[in-house]
């Protein structure tokens, strides 16, 4: 659809893919696998290894015993002594592959089941056949079985704790960092008050780490922003209150003035340069940010309406549905005269004044909003080349919205022209009973 912004591509879900949970973005969640993956891969190595050399070590010395005891046997075999219980001449139970490396003349030892209990066996040749001995490989077995649940109990225990105090501390990180940003977003809505007030950065003694670092030039840059636009507020205050007296005594000065042309030229210069001055004063009091609203309930349609006949430029006004909204009547009727008149001055016939409930639309049909005005908002003193004013009606407009609680969303029409569009808070009497025809 034209006018509706399209999302970027590399934005876009892929249908059928689950979105993560935004609690997967956060540091300390990162920070917490990380931990996590490292621990377990360290634990990993490390009981690989103490398993692989204790293993080693608890096998070559059941190997060595089972060698002597077969040297004894072999002995005793070749003497023609009765063998001991624990040897035999192809006994049963012998791995078939021992079996095979004894009969063909080496010597081997394994460790297998039998009688379900774990066995080193040690076999040799004896005419042909093969002579064994056996070890009861049990306790070694329990050893290395043991010594495995160890590695991997200890190793949960290392991972709770490494991943416990590392939680500590990247939520103390993370807890200095959301602060940081919860002050700028509070600096971005205009309390140049805010501070992060770190105290590391207060004692130059003191080691300072990246966030505090961060968290110190934050409010450098605060504090320089709000020198900055102090200084500018009480420049235009200072210039606006200056200029009303000469242009008290130039007004009255021109009403002297005999009939003609001139005389009109200089009334109408003067009428304007009072605007302007009375514009700036606005300003100026705007952004002190301690405008007082004078709250009633009215009804939007005749509001709208009033303030059409009064602009006298003959905008259209429909309603499509009236509402009733709590509102500062004088500072809504300023608004809506500002965006009339704007749209008059910078745009084309027809303009359309729309009231939808609580939403009225100021539109024209002209070329529509500058894209620098779209893009960041009104800015006083700027305007098109070749335009006229000053960029101060949007800008007192925008103001005024804020303080009696409006929305003022700027755009241009798919088909062509500016549109304003102001959402005002509808009054609801949450005390009137429902009567029956809905009234």
């Amino acid at each position: 659809m034209p006018g509706v912004p399209r999302r970027p591509a590399w934005t876009r879900r892929v249908p059928g893919v689950p979105r993560r949970p935004a609690w997967t973005a956060t540091l300390t969640w990162k920070a917490a696998v990380f931990i996590t993956l490292m621990c377990c891969a360290l634990a990993a190595l490390l009981g690989a290894l103490v398993h692989v050399s204790v293993t080693r070590q608890t096998v070559d010395a059941s190997r060595e015993k089972a060698l002597a005891r077969l040297e004894d046997v072999t002995r005793a075999y070749e003497a023609g002594e009765p063998l001991p219980a624990f040897a035999g001449v192809d006994p049963v139970g012998l791995p078939p592959s021992l079996r095979a490396l004894a009969t063909g003349g080496s010597r081997g030892t394994m460790v297998a089941d039998h009688g379900g209990r774990p066995t080193m066996w040690a076999a040799g040749p004896a005419d042909g056949r093969a002579l064994a001995v056996r070890l009861d490989y049990s306790l070694s077995a329990r050893t290395i079985s043991g010594l495995d649940q160890a590695i991997l109990g200890s190793s949960v225990l290392a991972i709770a704790a490494t991943l416990l105090v590392g939680s500590f501390a990247v939520t103390r990180v993370t807890r200095r960092l959301h602060l940081t940003a919860l002050v700028a977003r509070r600096i971005g809505a205009g309390d140049l008050d805010a501070r992060v007030g770190d105290p590391r950065t207060k004692d130059p003694s003191r080691p300072q780490d990246e966030v505090a670092t961060v968290s110190g030039a934050l409010d450098t840059m605060a504090s320089a922003l709000q020198g900055k636009l102090l200084a500018e507020q009480r420049f235009t205050a200072d210039v606006a209150h200056e200029l009303r007296t000469p242009l008290t005594g130039l007004s009255a000065a021109a009403e002297l003035l005999p009939p003609g042309r001139p005389s009109e030229l200089v009334r109408d210069r003067v009428r304007a340069l009072r605007a302007l001055t009375e514009d700036l004063l606005e300003i100026s009091r705007l952004d002190t940010g301690r405008e007082r609203v004078d709250l009633d309930v009215y009804a939007l349609g005749p509001l709208a309406e009033r303030v059409a006949r009064a602009s006298g430029a003959g905008a259209r006004v429909r309603v499509v549905r009236d509402a009733r909204v709590e509102t500062d009547r004088r500072r809504l009727e300023r608004v809506l005269g500002n965006l009339l008149a704007n749209a008059h001055s910078h745009g084309a016939a027809p303009v359309e004044l729309t009231v939808d409930g609580p939403v009225v639309t100021v539109r024209d049909h002209g070329e529509g909003f500058p894209a620098y005005l779209l893009e960041h908002g009104p800015q006083r003193f700027r305007t098109e080349s070749g335009g006229k004013g000053h960029g101060l009606g949007l800008t007192i407009a925008r103001g005024q919205a804020a303080v009696i609680g409006a929305e003022l969303v700027l755009a241009n029409a798919p088909d062509g022209g500016a549109e304003a569009r102001l959402t005002l808070p509808e009054y609801v009497d949450l005390t009137a009973e429902d009567a029956p025809d809905g009234t």
